[in-house]
């Protein structure tokens, strides 16, 4: 594990860091992710980021936007709260890091976003929203403060709605709709743009046609988009109607269990591939060709709406794509600058700018 380590990239293209398995390729990729959205795509558990013995980490990059020099900077206790600076000003809210450092992360753990729990679908489209979409980003700050808030207002309820707690619920029921229904309608809205470019990218890197007539949906609650045979996106919602009136309905359920059982937090993003529901009816391979998809398409239209790819993060990706799926993602990426780690040889049609040992950047801890 590093002590600490500097990288200094090419300016454009691809930088490709090699080493052997455990060297810390990802470690540096998942450092860089971090200064972006404030998380790790690889685990939720913040002593697995910092290295053993330390307190923190502290995580520093030097940008350029548009000519002009950006500072990130980022402080990782092994527990409390993150600290960011952009230019040496604090950061309280994600949706400016996500803005200051847009970042599309492809990693061999993208199959949990087709088959695994819905938080990872939510996280997809709600990192893609902070980068796009400043009102969207605020309502998303705002729905984490007002859920947080709301759970420790149920949990010291302990299970009775006494009239004080119904009080304080009316405050925070009131807020969490109006919020919570911005959320979804922009949730829903990204949804729609972004579904023709993931039927494009699995088109692509499946290597096969998506057949003719296919469907391509996004709804809120109700109905799905109809089965066709190819790829449908559809934003599930976790209620109907208005979402106040759905709190109001719950409410006993919620104060019963101490959690929120309705809302944002609670909504999926459904794919389906011809009519089959991905997460449990789709082999490996359409599943990984879906994620990949996913990811690609975010890619794009992030491309497409800021007029400049976002930094493009690819850990080891290819290790797990054969050579067809390999050629249709690099053919489908946006040029850009690009950190790709690898354990092998640079897959083939992969131009590079740069190529970085990862046992030389740094100095590591002693065995």
């Amino acid at each position: 594990m590093f002590v600490e380590a500097a990288l200094e990239p090419a300016s454009a293209g691809t930088t490709v860091i090699e080493g052997p398995n455990g060297a810390g390729k990802t470690t540096v990729l998942e450092a860089v992710a971090f200064l972006g959205t404030q998380r790790s795509f690889r685990t939720t558990d913040r002593e697995a980021i910092v290295r053993a013995g330390a307190t923190s980490a502290v995580i520093r990059a030097e940008l350029a936007r548009d000519g002009t020099p950006v500072l990130v900077e980022a402080e990782l206790p092994t527990s409390g709260r993150v600290r960011s600076q952009v230019n040496r000003q604090p950061v309280r809210d994600r949706r400016d890091l996500s803005r200051a450092v847009p970042v599309t992360v492809f990693s061999p753990d993208d199959l949990a976003v087709v088959r695994g729990a819905p938080g990872n679908r939510r996280d997809l489209l709600d990192d893609t929203l902070r980068i796009l979409d400043v009102r969207a980003g605020l309502a998303l700050d705002q729905l984490d403060r007002v859920l947080r808030q709301r759970a420790a207002l149920l949990r010291q309820a302990g299970g009775r709605l006494a009239p004080e707690v119904a009080t304080t619920l009316d405050v925070w029921d009131e807020r969490l709709a109006t919020v919570g229904a911005t959320v979804a309608e922009a949730r829903t809205e990204l949804v729609t743009a972004l579904a023709p470019f993931v039927v494009t990218g699995y088109s692509s890197l499946a290597q096969e046609g998506v057949a003719a007539g296919s469907s391509l949906t996004s709804t809120p609650a109700g109905p799905g988009g109809p089965a066709g045979s190819g790829v449908v996106l559809t934003y599930r919602s976790s209620w109907t109607g208005d979402l106040a009136s759905a709190l109001a309905s719950r409410r006993d359920e919620d104060v019963r269990r101490g959690v929120t059982t309705t809302g944002p937090h609670r909504d999926d993003l459904e794919v389906r591939l011809a009519g089959r529901d991905t997460r449990t009816q789709a082999s490996q391979g359409e599943q990984r060709s879906l994620a990949l998809a996913l990811r690609l398409a975010v890619h794009r239209l992030v491309t497409e709406r800021l007029g400049a790819p976002p930094l493009l993060l690819l850990d080891d990706v290819f290790s797990e794509l054969d050579p067809g799926r390999s050629r249709a993602l690099v053919a489908a990426l946006p040029q850009g600058q690009a950190l790709l780690t690898t354990a092998g040889p640079v897959p083939a049609g992969v131009a590079f700018a740069a190529r970085v040992d990862v046992r030389t950047i740094g100095r590591r801890a002693a065995p």
